[in-house]
């Protein structure tokens, strides 16, 4: 018998990333163990927090009606369904974006007293902001951080560091929000006069941004996890894409190729793996992470990590348990169990 009764599976997002919260909020929400738990999914975005879907022990998924979905009560995390109060003792967070991966979401749930399946506020808030989490790790003898320039929106000069830029970071470069993911607002710069555009792109996704400098080499990205026991790192992924870089399409249209396992040798593997477990004990996280590298002739750079990674069934994660031959179903339960 598990700790836990009735798991909250919350997805949607105020960010940009909402729609595929949602793909990967019901893609974990169908492979949590049925004869385990009651599971209900909750779609949560700018504040209106409903249950759209339940299932309870060994029964059927019921979708609600959407003119009929209850609200869910802030105030302890709970539900009246079918003239019944439940409450929920345990939240998976699917959250990309705000206020699922910037520490808004864990700190409700910290003050309320109720597990959730990733890292803590604070670890979230310090690895979701791109500059902050790189000067986390910039010390770190088992992986290099590129050189960048923060900006912050508004800020004097801002409209006018594109030569500046070049001069530091030459050509191409990468220009992104410190925060966000799938890559919204990213732009690989190739000429100074289009550095002020895919500034104000970045800007639309936030108020912070990073020019970055651009690492050529083999992107790989690999996830770590807690067993209970012991840190556990799964294959390392390799993606590769056509397009400039591994932005919104390559993503989620079809337009890359992961090859799990990456095709490294044995002793490159294992240093990739036992650097992503450095880099999650070193940050404090919880639940299952992936870091995503870029490989250089020079050695392994830390891009960034993703503490609420996706979970759909083409996500990467779940591509990474398949190959380590581990049950989806009994991974979710080790991730609930050992929150």
């Amino acid at each position: 018998m598990g700790k836990y009764s009735n798991i909250a599976v919350i997805y949607g997002s105020d960010s940009s990333e909402w729609e595929v919260s949602c793909r990967s909020g019901e893609f974990v929400s169908s492979r949590i163990d049925g004869a385990e738990y009651n599971v209900y999914e909750i779609f949560a975005r700018f504040g209106n927090w409903s249950l759209v879907a339940h299932r309870r022990r060994n029964s059927m998924r019921v979708i609600m009606p959407a003119e009929t979905r209850p609200q869910i009560d802030k105030t302890d995390f709970s539900v009246i369904l079918d003239g019944v109060k439940v409450k929920f003792d345990f939240a998976y967070i699917m959250q990309h974006g705000t206020p699922g991966e910037n520490g808004l979401m864990q700190g409700y749930f910290e003050m309320l007293g109720i597990p959730f399946s990733s890292c803590s506020s604070f670890v979230s808030a310090v690895t979701f902001d791109k500059f902050s989490c790189k000067n986390y790790l910039r010390d770190m003898d088992c992986v290099k951080c590129a050189d960048d320039i923060f900006i912050r929106k508004g800020e004097e000069g801002a409209e006018g560091l594109a030569h500046e830029a070049v001069r530091r970071l030459g050509l191409p470069m990468f220009v992104k929000p410190t925060d966000g993911g799938s890559s919204f607002g990213v732009t690989k710069v190739r000429r100074e006069e289009d550095f002020g555009q895919a500034l104000q792109l970045a800007f639309s996704e936030g108020k912070t941004a990073i020019a970055e400098k651009y690492i050529a080499g083999r992107e790989i990205t690999d996830a770590v996890y807690f067993n209970g026991k012991e840190l556990v790192a799964l294959p390392v992924i390799e993606i590769v894409t056509d397009h400039e870089f591994f932005d919104y399409d390559a993503k989620y249209n079809g337009f890359s190729k992961e090859i799990c396992p990456a095709d490294l040798s044995a002793e490159l593997t294992a240093s990739v793996q036992e650097t992503s477990k450095r880099i999650y004990a070193r940050l404090g996280c919880s639940g299952v992470v992936r870091v995503d590298y870029i490989l250089a002739e020079d050695g392994l750079y830390f891009l960034e990590v993703n503490t609420i990674p996706g979970m759909t069934a083409a996500s990467l994660v779940p591509k990474m348990v398949r190959t380590a031959g581990i049950d989806m179903t009994e991974f979710l339960s080790g991730i609930i169990e050992n929150a």
